[in-house]
């Protein structure tokens, strides 16, 4: 008994110390960062650990500006999202596919709360994959602290990816079916 209660107080204060991170309202410290350096870092710790078996495609704009934004944080994020695509498709699928891409899109833009201000949103990084899908009833809900459908998960992983995404002016979103969920996040562009 005294083991199982000394196991959950270690896992609760590993949620708390994880939680931490969405208190943190200090400004992301940021520089011009060329995206495709951060996915192609995020690919190569995929395929030499947890996605070996799954193919990955990049579909990369390769005049793309740069992104201004943390290079650390960036990799967190996509790194999850990479991690989340691979746990979706599984090891057992000969066809697993996670598809990186990155594109220009100068019409999007996003109305800033409270002004009359838009800013602009024109880069778009998506991570695709063939999984099973998000459920339904779970996609309103899926960038909130505590949600999952993993055994073992935590729930903060996609709710870590919205707060480091709006943190540096963007925002992501999901669209979901069986064999093909899209993560876009859409950022602003570096000041030339």
């Amino acid at each position: 008994l005294t083991q199982l209660i000394c196991a959950e107080v270690d896992r609760v204060c590993n949620l708390v110390d994880r939680m931490e991170i969405f208190g943190d309202e200090r400004p992301v410290s940021r520089e011009a960062v060329n995206i495709h350096d951060v996915l192609d870092h995020v690919k190569q710790i995929a395929v030499n650990g947890f996605a070996r078996q799954i193919k990955i495609v990049e579909h990369y704009d390769p005049s793309l500006p740069p992104v201004p934004a943390s290079r650390d944080k960036l990799i967190q994020v996509f790194l999850n999202l990479v991690k989340n695509a691979a746990e979706a498709i599984g090891e057992e699928r000969p066809d697993g596919q996670i598809i990186l891409t990155t594109s220009f899109r100068p019409g999007v833009r996003l109305s800033v709360p409270g002004s009359q201000a838009r800013v602009s949103l024109p880069l778009e990084i998506a991570v695709e994959d063939n999984g099973a899908g998000v459920p339904t009833d779970l996609m309103p809900h899926l960038f909130d602290p505590f949600v999952t459908t993993k055994p073992s998960g935590t729930g903060l992983g996609l709710a870590l990816v919205a707060k480091i995404i709006g943190d540096h002016g963007g925002i992501i979103e999901c669209d979901s079916r069986p064999r093909q969920t899209v993560f876009r996040a859409l950022m602003p562009m570096a000041d030339s």
